[in-house]
């Protein structure tokens, strides 16, 4: 599933989202709306990870979903 798909279908992901990393806030996810650099980037600052494992985080979220 590529970023526009996820993006599309923000509303009915973003449970999944939120019980994969619970340390992001609802707010962090509604402000997210489906954007997978920020949504790195937020998993970078709540859990200090470097990009790469961030960005992996979100990918393989991303490939889980098909």
């Amino acid at each position: 599933m590529n970023k526009d798909i996820i993006a599309g279908k923000w509303t009915q992901l973003k449970g999944k989202a939120q019980a994969r990393w619970g340390d992001l806030t609802d707010d962090d996810f509604d402000i997210a709306e489906g954007n997978a650099e920020y949504l790195s980037g937020r998993l970078q600052e709540r859990y200090g990870w470097n990009r790469d494992r961030a960005d992996r985080e979100v990918r393989d979220f991303s490939d889980t979903l098909h």
